[in-house]
């Protein structure tokens, strides 16, 4: 199974493809996004990174064995299990079939059309009207082919599906509203099944498909221009003595060497907005590996893999175990409305997912149910007063922190992780789940990078 280092910028759509896959595959992926382990614009540049990867390009790949891979399709092949790549030599090529169309069909009008609405890129509207149009012929292409299909390639997700929905994610996120994507619904529910595979979620986290199509902004491209420095001022003199002085700058400027090749414009902007500080950067570092977690929660048996490997690892000091409760259950009617009460609170953490873990559970029926949930936090007091994006919902819960060496805590992880179980600690019997048999909703996975 490949191990290794992933080098690149936070966000960067073209890494994605290689964290889905190796969310499927189960290999073993270190992410540098940050300082100390990668900067961009200066790690990319040094001589030792340039000697593994010459074009100093992200996203880039080590194993921990010393092979070396640049290019984001060949990183996220490499990544992959024959499942995703395609069990047969058929399903192997038409993957690559639709590799290839992502890279020749999608990107290029989703560029044209999107970057403009960032702000990073002149407008103009002979090339955004055509990237439309060619963008409604992708859409064409693919909703056709998954008229009777769930998936690109086969019956499962594959590279195919990964490679694309990443190509995609700008359009539906900035530009694709309602209304333009309306002729296309095979495409708009093969994109929203896979961004809601646990796979795709731990590393996407929430997609948010875009309401109102984003449109060009003057003031915001002005902004994002490179300010030109002033040119200095001339010495008084004449002509001639001025000429000498030309001529050697002249010579210096030919000295100068040529501009290392940078990532695109869009890719550029997304890179360099302000890293907010990390709320969490006062606590000492977890011998926990959330991720390694959540990763054998996603794809192994919960009971005999996941539930066994959390105890063995987890963190008692750099950690903390709460359950939680909805203080108005009386106010919850419809459950598919107390679900969008869950999945909308987790919507809106997005940003904790990387030292969060939670399992929430609506119990129940219409007009008679209840909401309880435990969570996993980095540090020992609850996360949500760290940060004002996260305060919005967790007061309408009561919270208690529960003893991880108590046989009341393992319990409720065990029952609450596994979504069955007795739940003694539910007062209302009528809201009691026996496996699974009065459990309604999705029960919602709070997941990761």
């Amino acid at each position: 199974m490949a191990a290794g280092t992933l080098y690149t910028y936070p966000e960067n759509w073209r890494a994605f493809k290689a964290q889905i896959a190796a969310q499927y595959s189960g290999a073993r992926l270190k992410v540098a996004t940050s300082p100390p382990a990668f900067t961009f614009g200066q790690t990319n540049r040094t001589p030792a990174f340039l000697s593994n990867f010459p074009l100093g390009k992200v996203p880039a790949y080590q194993g921990d064995d010393g092979f070396c891979l640049f290019e984001s399709n060949a990183i996220a092949h490499f990544l992959s299990n024959d499942a995703l790549r395609g069990a047969t030599p058929q399903a192997a090529a038409q993957v690559l079939q639709w590799v290839s169309f992502a890279d020749s069909e999608i990107i290029p009008p989703a560029s044209a059309w999107v970057f403009p609405t960032l702000g990073i890129m002149q407008f103009n509207k002979q090339a955004t009207e055509q990237a439309k149009e060619d963008v409604k012929r992708a859409l064409t292409v693919l909703n056709q082919h998954l008229n009777t299909r769930t998936f690109l390639v086969g019956e499962r997700v594959s590279l195919a599906d990964i490679t694309v929905v990443c190509s995609m994610l700008w359009l539906y996120k900035q530009v694709l509203e309602p209304s333009f994507r309306q002729p296309y619904p095979n495409v708009t529910r093969w994109f929203v099944t896979c961004v809601n595979q646990p796979q795709f979620k731990a590393v996407l986290g929430e997609v948010k498909l875009c309401e109102k199509m984003a449109q060009f902004d003057a003031k915001k491209f002005a902004e994002m221009q490179p300010k030109k420095e002033t040119p200095a001022k001339k010495e008084k003199g004449g002509k001639e003595a001025a000429k000498p002085q030309e001529k050697k700058e002249k010579k210096k400027e030919e000295k100068k060497p040529a501009p290392e090749e940078e990532m695109d414009d869009c890719d550029a902007v997304l890179a360099a907005e302000p890293k907010a500080k990390d709320p969490f950067a006062h606590l000492p570092k977890s011998t926990f590996v959330m991720d390694e977690f959540k990763r054998k929660y996603s794809n192994e048996d919960t009971l005999t893999v996941a539930l066994p490997h959390f105890w063995e690892h987890f963190d008692r000091e750099g950690y903390s175990i709460w359950y939680s409760q909805y203080k108005y259950p009386e106010e919850l009617t419809l459950t598919f409305k107390s679900c969008n009460l869950i999945t909308g609170m987790f919507q809106r953490l997005d940003k904790l997912r990387k030292n969060a873990f939670a399992s929430v559970i609506l119990f129940g029926t219409n007009n008679d149910s209840s909401i309880s949930g435990i969570w996993i936090f980095r540090g020992q007091d609850l996360a949500f007063t760290l940060s004002e994006d996260w305060q919005i919902d967790y007061e309408s819960y009561d919270w208690r922190k529960l003893d991880p060496d108590s046989e009341e805590c393992k319990t409720m992880v065990k029952e609450y992780f596994a979504w069955e179980g007795d739940f003694k600690h539910l007062l209302v019997p009528s809201r009691k789940g026996t496996n699974g048999g009065n459990v309604n909703g999705e029960n919602s996975l709070f997941n990761a990078d």
